[in-house]
């Protein structure tokens, strides 16, 4: 069985996400994919964000009527505490608890996997770009299979050069590549990367939220369901 792990904030979820997946799952026939909201994002750990229980439900909600796709609670909060509570968490609360890394996520799924399965990290390219920084990187990229959503700009010699210096190969090797899109399949000292093209989209949460306080529709960045619950729960106002 191919699986599909996609993790992140999801504050909140939207379309570039679902065109990630969406491809994702379409070309590697994967049977599921994995939405994993982190109670504690490594990288955001003492920034605003909203509490784990409204991303979870944006993504609970946001997933509905999609067979392959799941939400997951494997960063759940391990206790109840103010950071998992409804309403935004402060500054000082998002340290609460131990920051999530995929890492250890993915050994987690992993161990509750057979070994007969097959297993992909979904990711944009602009959080890979900092994959050589993320907790025993090298490691995580030795775990699974990588799918990266390339956008034009990004050639095979940067995908290269975003790897940690152990996996990284040298520029004389790469050069030739530095006119290459980055598209295809990737295989460097072990790690196997897929390049997906064609799967970027222009929102971000920042866009939303400014859509929020200007009181914009928001069918263009998240589902009618999400819309609709960041409306109900008056979230991003602030």
């Amino acid at each position: 069985m191919n699986i599909g792990l996609l993790g992140g904030t999801f504050d909140p979820i939207h379309h570039g996400h679902f065109a990630l997946a969406k491809a994702a799952r379409d070309r590697f026939e994967l049977s599921r994919v994995y939405f994993v909201p982190a109670n504690v994002p490594p990288h955001k750990q003492w920034q605003f964000v909203s509490s784990y229980c409204h991303r979870y439900a944006m993504v609970a909600l946001a997933t509905t009527g999609e067979k392959a796709f799941v939400p997951s609670l494997l960063e759940a909060p391990e206790a109840a505490g103010s950071s998992s509570l409804p309403g935004k968490t402060r500054k000082s609360e998002t340290s609460i608890g131990a920051a999530n890394y995929s890492i250890d996520t993915l050994r987690r799924l992993k161990a509750q996997l057979k070994k007969s399965d097959r297993l992909f990290f979904l990711i944009g390219i602009d959080a890979f770009k900092d994959i050589a920084k993320w907790r025993e990187s090298e490691a995580l990229l030795r775990e699974c299979e990588f799918v990266v959503a390339s956008r034009p700009g990004y050639s095979l010699a940067d995908i290269a050069s975003f790897l940690p210096e152990s996996l990284r190969p040298a520029a004389a090797v790469t050069k030739p590549f530095s006119k290459q899109a980055a598209i295809g399949d990737l295989a460097i000292s072990g790690v196997t990367i897929h390049l997906l093209e064609d799967v970027h989209q222009n929102v971000s949460a920042t866009a939303i939220r400014q859509a929020v306080v200007a009181k914009r529709p928001l069918v263009k960045f998240v589902s009618p369901a999400v819309s609709e619950y960041i409306k109900k729960m008056e979230l991003y106002r602030e």
